[in-house]
């Protein structure tokens, strides 16, 4: 009976290194989770947004030239750009996991389930990634940019200002008299206050 509970005080024990170290490796699953940040920028620089691990925007940066665009096409392609980043993070994450806790833990897989379930698979473009090293994850890519300058159009030659037209004299208005107080008939209140 003696070696039966040293037996059960050991697995206890065990068990609780175990617990012990997959929590230490959920933690730091967690921080570098917290660390991905991705970075997509256009093709000709004028767009480039920021997301963080959880999908939201982190920074947005526009050019000089991004205000050259109209305003529907611009929203556009920040949308874009910010769909196409939230598409990597999955990815990133992926890599996380497979570096603290591994792929096999099924809470791992919930993780990684959910986060390709709530980013968007990226928008179909024709360029590939433009990732920069650094020590953080971080991955940049770029975006197609058809956005044509518009033909600069000549303006019309000024017409000469019409004059203003001719000024009246003022005419002096009639101003309505006022009621003196004995004018006040009292059919209006019918004889009595209206007060009751």
């Amino acid at each position: 009976m003696v070696e039966d509970i040293g037996a059960a005080e050991r697995m206890v024990q065990q068990w609780q290194e175990r617990a012990a170290e997959k929590a230490e490796k959920f933690g730091r699953m967690q921080q570098e989770i917290e660390q991905i940040s991705v970075t997509e920028t256009s093709r000709d620089g004028a767009i480039q947004v920021t997301i963080a691990s959880n999908g939201i925007l982190q920074n947005l940066q526009l050019s000089e030239n991004a205000s050259n665009r109209p305003m529907p096409k611009l929203a556009a392609e920040i949308m874009r750009a910010v769909q196409t980043a939230q598409a990597k993070i999955p990815e990133l994450m992926q890599q996380a996991v497979a570096g603290t806790v591994g792929l096999e833990d099924s809470a791992a897989q919930h993780v990684l389930g959910e986060a390709r379930k709530n980013f968007p698979e990226p928008p179909a473009t024709e360029d590939g990634p433009q990732g920069h090293g650094s020590g953080v994850p971080e991955m940049q890519f770029g975006l197609e940019d058809d956005y044509e300058e518009p033909p600069q159009r000549q303006q019309p030659p000024q017409r000469p200002a019409a004059p203003p037209p001719p000024q009246q004299p003022p005419q002096q208005q009639q101003r309505p008299s006022r009621r003196r107080p004995d004018d006040f008939d009292d059919d209006d209140f019918s004889g009595g206050s209206f007060l009751r």
